[in-house]
């Protein structure tokens, strides 16, 4: 439950305690041509990082309602950040929350199996979302031939932006690095989504931009607005598919 918090004081942590299964009896494998696991060979290489850096040690996954000095810091820091629609027109991601209310999520990268699972079951909840006047909007750490690529796929019904620099993940400091991303809980659900007929875009997946800069990169959730400032709840994957509460989101958003 996100929890109200002083003026001026860092948001707590709330630590959701993720659980692994110990009844499964059987394994389940996929077909051999579904991952192309001797392409990520092409993957581990050095990573070149600079704003990002800071990012990269232990980073807990956190869901909070900021309070009023929290939520003006976390908008400073994105002071300057913009994004790009579909149109390739850029917007101030400020912009996403000035004037309205919006549920704003943050992508690993958009060929990533994990986010269109989590996109589809936003999208779901859209209805509920619209009749409370709240806009959803996705952003993926990427170009803007990728997000149109993603759309066709995916037909999200939200908005979807492109942020080319990462720029917004660096203002926020969402996690990253191998660590996060290949985790054994990851796996699962990367299984569990291939069985519920998700599929990865292997070729967004190892585009050069991807591979080299967002293959590693985490994401989350923030509901905000109207007002820029006006901050109600940020979650921060601690992992690859380390997935909010909905109910969490949509009583943020929509109580």
């Amino acid at each position: 439950m996100a929890v109200t918090l002083p003026v001026a004081q860092a948001p707590p942590v709330i630590q959701r305690p993720r659980t692994l299964s110990t009844t499964t009896t059987s394994t389940v494998l996929l077909p051999k041509a579904t991952f192309p696991w001797s392409n990520f060979a092409y993957s581990f290489q050095p990573l070149k990082r600079s704003l990002r850096s800071n990012s990269i040690v232990s980073f807990s996954a956190s869901t909070t309602s900021p309070g009023i000095g929290a939520a003006e810091s976390i908008v400073k820091s994105l002071e300057g950040v913009e994004v790009f629609d579909l149109s390739g027109k850029s917007v101030p991601i400020v912009d996403l929350w000035r004037d309205r209310k919006a549920v704003v999520a943050f992508a690993r990268h958009f060929g990533c199996v994990l986010c269109r699972k989590r996109a589809d079951l936003l999208a779901s909840k859209q209805d509920v979302m619209s009749s409370a006047g709240v806009a959803l909007a996705l952003i993926g750490p990427g170009s803007v031939e990728q997000a149109r690529v993603f759309s066709e796929q995916t037909k999200f019904k939200g908005e979807i932006y492109a942020d080319p620099n990462h720029s917004s993940y660096d203002a926020l400091e969402f996690a990253y690095g191998v660590s996060k991303t290949f985790t054994p809980a990851a796996g699962l659900k990367i299984i569990q989504s291939y069985m519920e007929g998700y599929r990865q875009d292997w070729g967004l997946s190892f585009h050069k931009e991807t591979r080299t800069r967002g293959g590693w990169q985490q994401g989350g959730i923030l509901v905000a607005g109207p007002g820029v400032t006006n901050i109600h709840y940020i979650h921060k994957d601690r992992e690859a598919g380390d997935d909010p509460d909905i109910e969490e989101v949509l009583q943020a958003c929509c109580a």
